[in-house]
C-alpha cells in the first residue's frame, strides 16, 4: 500500500478544499508557510504538481483534483470511525434497517420487550427494501430477506421460512381440497421477482402434489404486509411466509386451509459491516434479536 506522508496529505486536503493556503493554515492552526511546505513536499514525493499557482490564488491540477477527492473521502471516513469509537460503551440509539413487512408483522410487535429489558437504549427503525450501505448511511444493523450473501457485510442466520397458504376463517369454509383454489382469488407478494428461487404459488402446488392452476384471478402486491392485510379482510388466499403470518395464525385471525408447505430458498439474515466494532448497545440488541427469533 503506497501512502504519502499523512501530515502532508492533511495539509493538502485542507488547502484543496478551501483553494487557499491561508484558510487551510487557519483551520489546521499552523502557519501559511507550514502548509505551503507540506504541500510542496507532497508534490515532490509524488512527482506530480497538485496546484496551479497564480499570483493571488491557487487552483487544482487534474492530478490534484483526483487526489483531493480521494483524500477528502478518506478523512471523512476516519472522522466517522473516531466518532463511532467514541460512542463505544455509551448508551444511545441503535439504527436498524429492515424490510417493511418484517418490521410491521414481526419486529415492531416485539420491541416492547426490548424496551423493558433495555430502557436506556433507543431503537430507530428504517423500513425499506433497498439494499443500503450501512456505513455510508449510519445504520448499525440490517435485517434482510435473501441468500445471505451481501458483499462487505457479516451475516448471521436469523430465521428460515416455511411457505403455505393462509386465509380468513370464513373463507376457509369454502376450501376442502387444493382443487377448490380454482374458485378463489390467490394473493401473492412480488418480492424478488427477478429471482427464480423466490417462493411462489407454482412451488406450493408442486409441494402439494397438484397441478398448478392457471385459471382464476391472482392479485400481486409490492409488499407482503399488504397481501396479508388483504387475506385478513377475506379478499383471497395468500401465499404466506411463516415468519410474517405466525402471530395472525396464533391469534386465529388467519388459518391454514391445507397442511402442504415448502421451505423457502431465502431466509432472514442479520447483517453488520465487516470488521465493525460493535458496542454494548448494538450487541445487546443483536442478542435480543436472536433470542426472539429462536422463541
Amino acid at each position: 500500500m503506497r501512502l504519502p506522508s499523512l501530515s502532508a496529505l492533511r495539509a493538502f486536503e485542507a488547502a484543496a478544499r478551501h483553494l487557499s493556503f491561508t484558510r487551510a493554515a487557519e483551520e489546521l492552526c499552523v502557519t501559511q508557510a507550514a502548509v505551503s511546505h507540506q504541500v510542496r513536499a507532497l508534490e515532490e514525493e509524488l512527482g506530480q504538481a497538485l496546484f496551479n499557482r497564480h499570483p493571488r490564488r491557487v487552483s487544482l491540477t487534474e492530478e490534484g483534483r483526483i487526489l483531493s477527492q480521494a483524500a477528502s473521502l478518506a478523512f471523512e471516513q476516519i472522522a466517522r470511525g473516531v466518532d463511532a469509537m467514541a460512542q463505544v460503551g455509551n448508551t444511545g440509539a441503535v439504527n436498524v434497517s429492515v424490510s417493511p413487512s418484517l418490521a410491521v408483522k414481526w419486529l415492531l410487535p416485539r420491541l416492547d420487550d426490548f424496551r423493558e429489558k433495555h430502557p436506556e437504549i433507543d431503537v430507530r427503525i428504517s423500513a425499506n427494501d433497498r439494499l443500503i450501505d450501512p456505513v455510508r448511511e449510519g445504520v448499525d444493523v440490517c435485517i434482510r430477506y435473501g441468500s445471505g450473501n451481501y458483499p462487505g457485510l457479516e451475516t448471521t442466520l436469523l430465521m428460515k421460512d416455511e411457505v403455505y397458504p393462509v386465509c380468513s376463517p370464513r373463507l376457509r369454509e369454502q376450501l376442502e381440497t387444493p382443487a377448490d383454489l380454482e374458485d378463489v382469488v390467490l394473493l401473492q407478494d412480488e418480492m424478488m421477482l427477478e429471482d427464480e428461487k423466490r417462493p411462489d404459488w407454482k412451488k406450493w402446488f408442486k409441494a402439494a402434489g397438484v397441478s398448478d392452476r392457471t385459471g382464476g384471478e391472482r392479485i400481486k402486491f409490492s409488499h407482503a404486509v399488504m397481501m396479508i392485510d388483504a387475506a385478513l379482510a377475506g379478499q383471497g388466499v395468500a401465499l404466506g411466509r411463516s415468519t410474517l403470518v405466525a402471530d395472525d395464525l396464533a391469534q386465529g385471525r388467519l388459518v391454514r386451509p391445507f397442511e402442504a408447505s415448502f421451505e423457502s430458498a431465502f431466509a432472514y439474515w442479520v447483517a453488520v459491516p465487516k470488521g465493525a466494532v460493535l458496542g454494548p448497545k448494538i450487541n445487546a440488541f443483536l442478542e435480543w434479536l436472536v433470542a426472539q427469533a429462536k422463541a
